[in-house]
């Protein structure tokens, strides 16, 4: 198997990312349904506790961001950490991961489908499945016609999930400072009903399980790297400053929710947002919430059907997919990846609405710890990168992990205790076994492509793929913050 494209004349994409597009990306690909409806049962998990499984989880993301955006600022690739790993472990590592990472996106898209029509359901009488199919049909129209036309997308969908929470922000943080009309100072709520932490410290840890994949996609952004007019700044960028307002938009909007609304109230459970907005006061927070998740839903759905083509066009770059995948159209979009990706997820759109209790749960829970591997393999690649980096070409090093190689090793061991909590949580559990299950079978996938696949030429481990190839040497350098 070799390490680089087997065609050194593949299809180029078009960089025509601009800086906005990727600062929305990095945002967007983070803040999803996840934050505004998933957050009520890490609240009901840990109670007011529940911030410090916000800031554990998400320092683990922004460190691995800042492992990633090092890689990506010194060789921008379309497929991002699947190309590092295949760099710096091995041609078996960037075709498993590669492999997981559509599988999952894949599947993301059919549950934003089914997410999104069930809240249309509630404004248009139309049936679900009817509904679902139509949002998987704008969203693949709008990534097959430009990427330009995704990112514009995702740049109006991101400022209006970043204009909602701005909002919370500001008028909770009046409410609690007893600067709205009605309201006190009044911090009781965090320790008024069992304490900061009524259910003890392991529910915490068990609550950062949950969190983790909250924050899953904020690595789109250095996937879209390669599209990018500026690779190098826009990803440097996205790893530093505009990850940290992603935690704080996190961390802050769950303090409030917390002070806000007792943690123990059904209303959080629910909709932890609708129900701070109904304590402060104003009405119709119920349908603002809705539009506002509706467009989380949309966001996410856009960026998966996005992420899963670019992901399926870099294997096959490597020829660990179908050469004809690899095609694009005359804006150098790869229309056949964008449709391969689009026709598993109308097909899991079915499955959802015709057995979704067995098949699509069964399709979800084997996808659900693709991310931790992802950024387990990331810490790895990261490692072994920086030593050849810094052996053979220091000057690309111009953003750097933090207190390395320390901080990356404690990362990865504290990914591998969020394994080890999904081992022996009950809900989890099975979420973990049938993800391993889906790692053995491309495991299985790459012996077998290895032993009865078309032989390649070996090429030099390091050698750049085709898109590294035609990145600008003379690029915009970045200082290391």
């Amino acid at each position: 198997m070799s390490t680089t494209s087997p065609d050194r004349e593949q299809p180029r994409l078009n960089r025509s990312l601009r800086n906005r597009h990727m600062s929305m990306i990095a945002i967007g690909g983070a803040i999803g349904a996840g934050l505004f409806v998933g957050s009520g049962s890490v609240i009901k998990t840990a109670g007011p506790a529940a911030i410090i499984s916000y800031c554990l989880a998400g320092a683990l993301v922004l460190c691995t961001m800042r492992m990633l955006g090092e890689m990506v600022v010194a060789r921008p690739s379309t497929g991002s950490f699947s190309d590092y790993a295949r760099t710096a472990i091995g041609p078996w590592a960037g075709f498993t991961i590669g492999w997981l990472y559509w599988y999952y996106y894949v599947i993301i898209v059919a549950v934003e489908a089914v997410a999104g029509a069930a809240i249309l359901h509630n404004w248009i009488d139309v049936p679900l499945w009817v509904l679902a199919m139509g949002l998987m049909a704008v969203m693949t129209a709008t990534n097959l016609f430009s990427v330009k036309s995704f990112g514009e997308f995702e740049f109006w969908f991101s400022s209006v999930k970043v204009a909602a929470i701005v909002a919370f922000l500001i008028v909770g943080g009046l409410h609690v400072f007893g600067a709205w009309p009605g309201s006190s100072l009044d911090f009781s709520h965090l320790t008024a009903h069992g304490g900061f932490a009524p259910n003890g410290t392991t529910a915490i840890f068990s609550a950062i399980v949950v969190v983790i994949f909250a924050f899953g996609g904020a690595e789109i952004v250095t996937i879209a790297a390669a599209e990018s007019k500026e690779p190098q700044r826009s990803v440097a960028r996205a790893t530093t400053g505009i990850i940290w307002r992603i935690i704080l938009f996190y961390v802050g909007s769950i303090v409030l929710v917390v002070t806000i609304v007792p943690w123990d109230s059904a209303k959080v459970l629910a909709s932890p947002y609708v129900a701070a907005w109904n304590a402060i006061g104003l009405k119709g927070a119920g349908t603002v919430m809705d539009v506002v998740i509706l467009t989380a839903v949309l966001s996410v759905l856009n960026s998966s059907v996005y992420v899963s083509s670019r992901m399926l066009f870099a294997l096959a770059s490597h020829g660990d997919a179908p050469q004809w995948s690899v095609k694009t159209n005359k804006r150098q979009v790869p229309v056949r990846a964008i449709l391969a990706g689009t026709a598993v997820g109308w097909i899991s759109v079915i499955l959802a609405y015709v057995s979704p209790d067995t098949v699509f749960s069964f399709l979800v829970n084997s996808s659900g710890a693709v991310a931790i591997f992802m950024y387990l393999m990331i810490g790895v690649s990261q490692l072994r990168m920086r030593r050849r980096l810094e052996r053979e070409d220091p000057g690309r090093l111009t953003l750097r992990m933090w207190l390395h190689p320390y901080l990356t090793w404690l990362v990865m061991a504290g990914f591998a205790a969020v394994l080890v909590a999904m081992a022996v949580i009950d809900d989890q559990r099975a979420q973990l076994f049938t993800s391993l299950g889906s790692l053995a079978v491309v495991l299985l996938a790459y012996t077998a492509r290895r032993a009865f696949g078309p032989r390649r030429a070996a090429a030099a481990p390091d050698t750049p793929d085709a898109d590294d190839a035609t990145t600008d040497r003379e690029a915009h350098s970045v200082s290391p913050t």
